[in-house]
């Protein structure tokens, strides 16, 4: 059990007043805490069930930087990084302050990266106990004689009670998630949704270590049990990173965020945060044992009020149900968070239009392309007017998380691959046989084979194709895997209607891409 010897205040974080202040609960208590508050629900096997309200997922819309001095030369303004002003956030910030006057808060003092040369320390000051919890599951927990020494790097206030006056404060509507580098400290209000906490200690990892020459990476990894065959699966919500890094075969490393400096790949996290959405016992066992543990926390699950039991198929409160469990309850994580370098390096899309192939190798100019368009397709019915397949794009595939301009992590990204030889690949686990509504969602147990021989050195020595589209060398056999899966162009009925989609996707890739046009290289420009 933790100690609580150090001294009770929050004065260094300008609060003051509090009712209560609950420091570094366990998890037990902190489950006593939330269902005593009516904050969650106990389900049959142990997980708690909190709901986020209005919001079930982020709102980068209301995602804010405040513009000062020390940092303003170095951010990425624009859509994804927007200005906020000095006064203002000071304002709100006192405002903030106020509200948490005479209330309960709970905290946990708790680390951002696993390898200590590069972590940050963040205290989670929270107005519900399970959000707290949250925060306990995602990120590094510090044994008993770090806790005695800590000291904040950073701190989040997320007071989701607490509203903004748009017209008073500055914001666009009552929520925010505003980020102050030059305070270290970032302030979340009017939302529920966890996801905030998580990525936005995220977004203050990718500011720090590209300064410091470490690739930030939007990623899950693995690696063999000697920590050295690694491999890093970038992919944007959906296209299976977590799914697939979480190979009962290898060591997870982590699920979502790393960094890779000159020692080697190190996570962010201390848990994972895995999207549960029809999630299945006999295709994944670990995430569904994990999902279904004590000291796990799902948002937006429905259940049966009366048996407790899960329905994670029921998507009446949103799609985006997620499970958040601490990475220890995977039983083949890696117990320090850190490995050598990677030897591949997996390129995540669930191409909706069924073209791409499932498997491509991509040269040093092709990856930098696809890093650089982090693509995917947002599918009918995901969102309102989406009735037909859509090309999405999200910049090194993590665009919302990115401070500083892409080309900075596009670039320390290709200086890594270089320097230690790692082979880059596209891998589809979209679509075959035609497009979304037409075609297929492509095997679990082919993608699966196809990464197992990327990982083996299978493919090293295959035979390929070059695609007279996407220019890209396509593999022509792949253990367990049929040929004619491996060229999508066979698996359609139609392979003129093919050639047009796969023509209309290199347009939409044309398109987007525009946007660093003079920003790489000509051979990079000209990939497609």
């Amino acid at each position: 059990m933790q100690t609580l010897q150090r001294p009770r205040t929050l004065a260094d974080q300008g609060i003051s007043n509090v009712r209560s202040v609950q420091w570094n609960l366990p998890a037990a208590a902190l489950y006593e805490e939330a269902i005593r508050r009516s904050e969650g629900t106990l389900a049959r096997t142990g997980p708690l069930v909190v709901r986020t309200g209005q919001y079930t997922g982020r709102s980068p819309k209301d995602k804010f930087v405040v513009r000062e001095p020390s940092s303003q030369d170095h951010v990425w303004w624009g859509a994804v990084n927007q200005p906020f002003a000095e006064a203002k956030f000071e304002a709100l910030h006192q405002r903030m302050l106020a509200y948490i006057e005479n209330k309960d808060v709970f905290v946990q003092d708790l680390f951002v990266g696993a390898d200590p040369e590069y972590r940050l320390s963040v205290r989670v000051i929270t107005e519900s106990a399970w959000a707290n919890l949250f925060a306990r599951n995602l990120f590094i927990r510090p044994t008993e004689t770090e806790l005695e020494q800590f000291a904040p790097n950073f701190t989040v206030i997320n007071m989701p009670g607490f509203k903004a006056v748009p017209e008073e404060d500055g914001t666009r509507s009552e929520t925010f998630i505003i980020l102050n580098l030059a305070q270290r400290l970032i302030l979340i209000g009017g939302t529920a949704y966890a996801g905030e906490i998580k990525k936005s200690m995220f977004t203050v990892m990718n500011y720090y270590l590209p300064l410091r020459d470490v690739v930030a990476m939007h990623c899950s990894a693995n690696s063999d049990a000697n920590g050295e065959n690694v491999a890093l699966f970038f992919g944007l919500s959906g296209t299976g990173k977590t799914t697939l890094s979480a190979d009962p075969s290898r060591v997870l490393i982590g699920d979502d965020e790393h960094g890779w400096s000159d020692q080697g790949v190190f996570n962010f996290e201390g848990g994972c945060y895995a999207k549960v959405i029809d999630l299945s016992e006999r295709a994944e066992p670990a995430i569904w044992v994990a999902s279904h543990a004590f000291g796990t926390v799902l948002e937006n699950v429905m259940m049966d009020e009366a048996t407790r039991q899960l329905d994670l198929s029921d998507q009446s409160l949103t799609e985006n149900i997620r499970s958040a469990y601490p990475i220890e309850y995977i039983p083949n994580a890696s117990h320090t968070g850190m490995a050598g370098h990677p030897r591949n390096v997996l390129m995540l899309s669930a191409d909706a239009f069924g073209v791409l192939p499932p498997i491509a190798k991509l040269n040093r100019q092709q990856a930098m392309y696809y890093f650089l368009s982090g693509y995917t397709a947002k599918l009918a019915g995901t969102e309102r007017g989406v009735t037909t397949p859509q090309a999405e794009f999200s910049t090194c595939f993590g665009a919302p998380f990115l401070p500083l301009p892409p080309m900075t992590y596009a670039r320390l990204l290709g200086e890594k691959i270089d320097q230690h030889g790692a082979d880059v690949w596209l891998v589809n686990t979209g679509w075959s046989g035609g497009p979304y509504g037409t075609g297929e969602r492509m095997s679990i147990a082919y993608t699966r084979a196809i990464v197992s021989a990327v990982l083996n050195g299978d493919l090293a020595q295959v035979e390929t194709r070059t695609d007279p589209v996407f220019g890209f060398q396509v593999p022509l056999h792949c253990p367990s895997v049929p040929d004619d899966v491996l060229v999508p162009r066979n698996t359609w009925a139609d392979p003129a209607a093919y050639d047009a989609t796969a023509r209309s996707l290199v347009e939409r890739f044309r398109a987007n891409f525009a946007t660093f046009a003079d920003e790489v290289t000509d051979e990079v420009k000209s990939v497609l």
